[in-house]
């Protein structure tokens, strides 16, 4: 345990950061997401830099203070700096340099109002409540969605007008998930990412979408009532079991560089057992992973190099 703490405490466990972090919450695919530049003009790669480092010096932060890691979902403060902060609406920020805020607006608190994420689960010209929908599904409550039908036709391929006036992306949706074979998926993955409405395809709050009002409400699988950001992020901490236990298998993943199996999960119920105990502070899981037989028994072996040698 000393030496996991001194380890913790060397500037060198930023990778756990950048690596960790950027893996789980797939961070990595933010390079990717190019918004069309003429519905978005504002969106430039200083703006997709600056969503990434805030993502990343929350989760840095809450690493280093060992918080608990629930606060990824309800943290009240930010970091920012001048560019982030006019995106945002934030006034009185200046200079290149991050800064840590604090973040009244519930809309705006944790992971789900960063833009790095809302971002990465937008396509070009639209927002994406499928992706979005699919990636709190994935990432925070480790429960992917099962892939489309093949036959299945895409929501680009719908109208997007009715009687001449464009449709905003919810009533697309409603259009698409008519089709039966698309219906049971779109049940538990669509409220979800509806609920995010009210950011738009690079983060920033809107109150319409194609001239329409935006509607972020919505009854998600077990029968919560959404209503707007704030309402999903409530709906997740009753559900802080799954968010556990699927931050869990994801740093046990890449601690022992393999997935979880079912023969894992006695020692996964163990370590969040003990996490829980400890209010679910960063050290208490990664303290856990390094505890386990499974961290302490495994041998990385190179290719072509016999294990021995490795540890000599």
């Amino acid at each position: 345990e000393a030496e996991v703490r001194r380890m913790l405490a060397d500037p060198r466990a930023q990778a756990l950061t950048t690596n960790f972090a950027s893996q789980w919450l797939h961070l990595r695919n933010l390079d990717a997401v190019r918004p069309d530049a003429r519905l978005f003009p504002d969106f430039d790669d200083n703006l997709r830099q600056g969503f990434k480092r805030e993502t990343e010096l929350l989760f840095q932060n809450i690493l280093t203070e060992d918080r608990s890691a629930l606060e990824l979902l309800t943290a009240d403060f930010t970091f920012v700096n001048e560019r982030l902060a006019r995106h945002y609406g934030i006034p009185n920020i200046a200079g290149p340099g991050f800064r840590r805020i604090a973040v009244a607006d519930e809309n705006r608190q944790g992971l789900l109002g960063h833009g790095s994420i809302l971002t990465l689960t937008s396509v070009a010209d639209r927002t994406s409540p499928v992706q979005r929908g699919k990636w709190i599904l994935e990432v925070l409550l480790g429960n992917p969605p099962p892939p489309p039908p093949p036959d299945v036709e895409a929501l680009e391929e719908t109208d997007f007008s009715i009687h001449g006036r464009l449709l905003s992306v919810r009533e697309r949706m409603e259009e698409h998930r008519a089709n039966p074979a698309c219906q049971s998926c779109h049940d538990v993955i669509d409220p979800l990412g509806l609920a995010l409405e009210n950011f738009d395809v690079t983060g920033a709050w809107r109150l319409k979408d194609s001239g329409v009002p935006v509607d972020a409400t919505g009854e998600m699988y077990d029968g919560t009532i959404l209503d707007g950001p704030a309402g999903l992020k409530r709906a997740l901490l009753n559900q802080s079991d799954a968010f556990v236990l699927a931050f869990t298998e994801s740093l046990l993943t890449y601690g022992l560089g393999r997935r979880v199996e079912h023969t894992d999960m006695p020692m996964v119920r163990a370590l969040i057992k003990d996490a829980e105990m400890k209010d679910n502070r960063f050290s208490a899981f990664i303290l856990g992973v390094v505890r386990s037989p499974a961290f302490r028994m495994n041998r990385f072996e190179k290719v072509g190099v016999h294990a021995d040698a490795v540890d000599q």
